[in-house]
């Protein structure tokens, strides 16, 4: 059955259910979600946790006591509830401070401002016992090529990510940093557009090992890339520390839709890549299943958790259709016909070297390439149309 459970680890982040319907063309249609409200509500549903930005929390330049005040409600209804707080990010791009960026920006004092914001934050999230710390970069970019010196936007971008490897090592926080890569908005261009920049990035740091990637299924749809085949990348660099789910229909405005109301072969894809993907099958991905959408502004607050259930239920269901698709004799037959197992065996035998290659006749010079035109099809169609028909519900 269909029924979420903490055990699926699923997590909501407290902008998502939180979202007001504001948007650049109209204000908002709901009213503001108290995090108490929010927190007793995921619990009901079956969720396992609530993320959070700073602000998201407590209103930004907030008094300590008011700050402080916000936390211990938290705090309680989290012990009320069992829910609990695995990921924290800081918001560096909504106030006016952030316009031209955080880590980056071309003012230097806003980039120190940024720095102790961020550092307050990761204090806040040892103290929640979060293991992963998301850094989203929005405002991390330009519209115009001559306002930023990009080779210098990315040094400084390194030097305050290593800046917060130093902290959290030397104060023993069991956190790891997840970068969210996002081609454009709300910047013309923002800086680690995509899973491949940011792994390029990420090598590039005194502490690789601490810094990992947080995919979101739109902000890599934006830029017309396929989101299970960016997944499939990271997990094979060891660097999906975190992944935030939702549903895009195109290239476009990000729509932070329901997961699998945008591409649902894609989103088919990618639940069968995360529990099923595993070298040998199993699951490939055992963190949290985080949903960073927004609840349309067509909706009540009933809407609200309305999606917020569709969300964990069309997870699910994507679960039992995946399985159910690996377990199909004739899924099992038509995946070995497209050869999709022999791309795992190594192409050169164990101990073969170039040499050895280069002598094989049958490799190259007796090798019948011709035969290939009007024969040996690969059978990729009839694999995809069992994966519809699974996908439908008509196996």
């Amino acid at each position: 059955m269909a029924t979420p459970t903490p055990a699926d680890k699923f997590t909501f982040g407290l902008w998502t259910i939180g979202y007001n319907g504001n948007d650049p063309f109209g204000g908002p249609t709901r009213p503001h979600l108290d995090v108490v409200e929010a927190v007793d509500h995921l619990a009901e549903l079956g969720a396992w946790g609530l993320t959070f930005h700073d602000d998201d929390l407590f209103a930004f330049g907030s008094t300590d006591a008011e700050r402080q005040a916000q936390i211990d409600r938290l705090k309680q209804a989290l012990a009320d509830t069992g829910l609990t707080v695995p990921m924290i990010t800081t918001n560096l791009f909504s106030q006016p401070v952030f316009k031209d960026g955080g880590f980056t920006s071309n003012d230097r004092s806003v980039r120190r401002f940024a720095l102790r914001k961020v550092l307050r934050n990761l204090d806040l999230a040892a103290e929640l016992g979060a293991t992963t710390f998301v850094m989203w970069g929005g405002r991390e970019g330009a519209e115009y090529d001559a306002a930023k010196d990009i080779r210098a936007a990315l040094e400084r971008y390194r030097e305050a990510v290593n800046l917060l490897g130093d902290y959290v090592t030397d104060k023993g926080y069991d956190i790891r940093f997840a970068i969210e890569p996002k081609p454009n908005e709300p910047r013309g261009d923002i800086l680690l557009p995509t899973v491949g920049h940011a792994l390029a990035f990420i090598q590039s740091l005194e502490r690789p090992e601490l810094v990992g990637l947080n995919p979101e299924v739109g902000h890599e749809q934006m830029a017309g890339l396929n989101f299970a085949a960016g997944i499939a990348q990271a997990l094979y660099h060891g660097k999906l520390f975190h992944i935030d789910l939702n549903g895009q229909r195109g290239i476009k405005y990000d729509q932070d839709l329901v997961f699998a109301h945008g591409d649902l072969y894609n989103a088919f894809a990618l639940v069968d890549l995360l529990e099923n993907g595993a070298p040998g099958g199993g699951r490939a991905y055992d963190g949290p299943r985080h949903f960073d959408y927004k609840p349309s502004r067509t909706e009540d607050m009933t809407g609200v958790w309305d999606s917020a259930a569709a969300n964990m239920r069309n997870y699910l269901l994507l679960k039992e259709r995946a399985a159910a698709f690996r377990a199909d004799p004739e899924v099992q037959a038509a995946l070995a016909a497209a050869k999709v197992p022999e791309l795992s065996v190594p192409t050169l035998a164990e101990g073969e070297t170039y040499t050895d290659l280069l002598a094989d006749r049958a490799a190259f010079e007796d090798f019948d390439a011709g035969s290939y035109f009007g024969a040996k099809g690969f059978g990729f169609v009839r694999l995809q149309q069992l994966a519809t028909e699974h996908l439908l519900g008509a196996r």
